[in-house]
């Protein structure tokens, strides 16, 4: 079946569920929905059976779900929508969550329902939620979309005839002030509800140190105390900011005035703040942790989980300390873990971009990668 996938961008999502089709034996086309006259051609061009949007941040034009069936990939329940089905179900709580598969029509995210799968939810950010749960959710749901679309027998349901308990319903666009951190009110949990919210885009806006700054990279801190909204300690890029209850470690900053606009680790945002606060290892920080070391018997196992496995000068040496210390311990077997979202995407870009100089933090880089990666022998296991 010709199947032409619309989207805004070849992200995760449209990626694995480009290889699921063409498995299939499916023949594939991506186009990315640019405007109306590009999405319009693309139709024109390929002629598809069926149109998937897995990734989309505007409707798709009229003229073409008028004459074609496009099953759009909705992050909610059935019955859900709005635009931040995910960062509303973070923020409420929700122990279960899914994604549906709806076909459009004039009304944003209200078609026929195709098909639909559901998930538990478990404490992460929106983005780990994406790679992971909602894109294997999206593959199960739009297989079995594309299966009944192929059956002409199965008639899809309309939203209104949904029936049951339906816990779906239409949310609104979650704004800064939704997800607004109050540090004298809020407890360590809704803090980080907060953040995952809105983690990876676009960040939970907050005031720190006098500087209008994204929070990032949330981690629980089970054993420091400070007054709450005072920042009380650092480790490596992190700093760690009391709560009512506890304390929580803040990865990575974004400064809503800079002119670089990336995510950097959170003692380079805050450089000069930073470093009057007392440096805590890893080993006391309950709660941060960015290397670290288990071993089972003759088996050890080295944990990197880097914020979007972006691996910076500093931790590719630090990465490279570990091992060697790993290697004269008592193992046989040293299995590199990465992290539970990426193993590695290689250079730290956005710190090569912010540098003063990014071609001399760029040569830095790769060497420190290239320190790295002769070290590791043959015989050990690299695993993901």
């Amino acid at each position: 079946m010709r199947t032409l996938l619309l989207c805004h961008a070849f992200n995760s999502l449209t990626q694995r569920l480009f290889v699921e089709l063409r498995k299939e034996r499916h023949e594939v086309s991506v186009e990315f929905d640019i405007n109306d006259a590009v999405s319009l051609e693309a139709v024109e061009l390929f002629q598809p059976d069926l149109i998937i949007a897995p990734f989309l941040k505007r409707a798709i034009p009229e003229l073409i779900w008028r004459n074609h069936v496009c099953l759009i990939v909705h992050p909610g329940i059935p019955g859900d929508r709005g635009p931040s089905a995910l960062d509303w179900a973070i923020l409420n709580q929700e122990k279960c969550w899914g994604v549906t598969v709806l076909q459009a029509n004039a009304e944003m995210d209200a078609g026929d329902i195709w098909a639909s799968s559901e998930f538990e939810m478990r404490p992460a950010s929106k983005a780990s939620l994406y790679h992971n749960e909602i894109t294997e959710a999206a593959v199960k749901a739009v297989m079995t979309a594309v299966s009944r679309f192929q059956d002409r027998s199965f008639r899809p349901t309309p939203l209104r005839d949904l029936k049951g308990n339906i816990r779906g319903r239409l949310r609104p666009l979650v704004r800064q002030q939704d997800r607004r951190i109050d540090w004298q009110i809020d407890d360590t949990n809704t803090v980080l509800r907060k953040i995952r919210s809105a983690d990876g885009f676009p960040g939970v806006l907050d005031r720190l140190c006098g500087r209008e700054l994204f929070l990032y990279d949330g981690h629980a801190e089970d054993r420091l105390r400070g007054a709450p909204g005072e920042l009380i300690a650092r480790c490596h890029g992190a700093v760690c900011r009391a709560t009512t209850d506890g304390a929580v470690w803040i990865g990575h900053l974004r400064d809503k005035q800079h002119l670089h606009p990336f995510k950097l680790a959170a003692t380079a945002v805050l450089a000069d703040e930073s470093v009057q606060l007392p440096e805590v290892t890893a080993d006391q920080a309950g709660g941060y942790r960015d290397i670290w070391y288990q071993q089972r018997d003759e088996v050890g196992y080295l944990h990197f989980p880097f914020y979007n496995g972006a691996m910076s000068t500093t931790q590719c040496m630090r990465l490279l300390q570990a091992y060697r210390e790993a290697c004269r311990k008592d193992t046989r077997i040293i299995v590199l873990m990465g992290g539970e979202d990426f193993w590695s995407n290689g250079m730290h870009l956005n710190l090569i971009e912010a540098a003063d100089s990014p071609a001399d933090e760029s040569w830095r880089n790769i060497n420190a990668i290239d320190d790295l990666a002769p070290a590791l022998p043959c015989k050990a296991a690299t695993v993901r």
